[in-house]
């Protein structure tokens, strides 16, 4: 046990004495801990259709376990719309969300806020009158990006994303997911933004982790959408389009929940503020790669992280 974990436990323990009122040499004081303060704490994490969500979902879970939670990660609902109704019906417990998402997708506002801190505090208070909260967010920002193969964009002579509606509409070819197709915050707003008018068969419709193989490959389109946080950019020799109008909202992750269950366990706000602060964009990459280029299941990602964090 290190001594980030003995921390944690001293903090939780001696908030399990002030609930309950119980004195410091009592038998229930002894027993005060994490887990004593997370006991009767159940539920499903939610997680979205994608490798880094499963992820957050795993370490999510086991952590509160280890601190005497009974939850587990349920992977298997596609889409953001359907996992945030997950959470406001109850089916979740909790997940990780993005600012961005929640600001424009589930607030109704068109603009993003500039700034993480000033996009984070403007998206906790909206959510706050849906009664959803949010914990302290993690560093990452996993951001909606396009790349492109890094030879073809030496070839192209391209590096930012208002350079493409002046090449040749043949190269102008791009493979999207279907959720961001549709979104303000999506394919949309994108074109308006760069001024780019293509028809509808220079876009592809794919899922999104065939996305960055299919642009590595270059012949079903040039630009392919992609999440800042993805392991595979690098991977597959893929280099970033420059967001030079600053398009695309700030995606900064954030572990979210209903008030009512936060009110009744505060204790999960000590908890995952030990694991946020570590989860930056460069080891989210680092821990996607392990799932999307090496393969490794999400779960066993899941508990080696938290181990090699001496968090379990």
């Amino acid at each position: 046990m290190n001594n980030r974990t003995m921390s944690l436990i001293g903090v939780l323990a001696a908030g399990a004495v002030a609930l309950t009122g119980c004195s410091a040499g009592s038998p229930a004081a002894e027993e005060g801990s994490a887990g004593g303060e997370l006991s009767g704490l159940s539920g499903e994490i939610g997680a979205k259709d994608f490798s880094e969500q499963y992820i957050l979902a795993h370490i999510t879970s086991q952590l509160l376990n280890a601190n005497g939670a009974d939850t587990s990660a349920n992977t298997t609902v596609v889409g953001s719309a359907n996992v945030r109704s997950a959470l406001e019906s109850d089916e979740f417990l909790g997940y990780w969300e993005y600012t961005g998402t929640s600001w424009i997708t589930y607030n109704g506002n068109t603009a993003p806020v500039v700034g993480e801190e000033a996009q984070f505090d403007a998206t906790k208070e909206a959510d706050a009158a849906n009664g959803i909260a949010w914990l302290d967010p993690a560093p990452f920002n996993n951001t909606y990006a396009f790349a492109i193969l890094s030879d073809k964009g030496d070839e192209l002579g391209v590096t930012s994303l208002s350079e493409i509606a002046a090449l040749p509409e043949d190269e102008q070819t791009f493979c999207i997911e279907s959720e961001f197709s549709t979104r303000d915050d999506g394919w949309p707003g994108l074109k308006s933004a760069y001024g780019i008018d293509v028809p509808d068969s220079n876009v592809a419709l794919l899922d999104t982790g065939v996305i960055y193989d299919t642009t590595a490959k270059g012949d079903v389109c040039n630009f392919g959408e992609v999440f800042a946080t993805d392991g595979r950019i690098s991977a597959l020799g893929l280099t970033v389009m420059e967001d030079d109008e600053s398009f695309f909202p700030v995606y900064q992750g954030g572990f979210t929940l209903k008030q009512s269950t936060l009110d009744e366990f505060p204790a999960i706000a000590d908890v995952m503020a030990e694991v946020a602060p570590m989860l930056t964009t460069a080891e989210m990459q680092r821990l996607n790669a392990l799932a999307d280029v090496d393969g490794e299941d999400p779960e066993d990602i899941a508990t080696d992280w938290l181990e090699e964090m001496g968090l379990i």
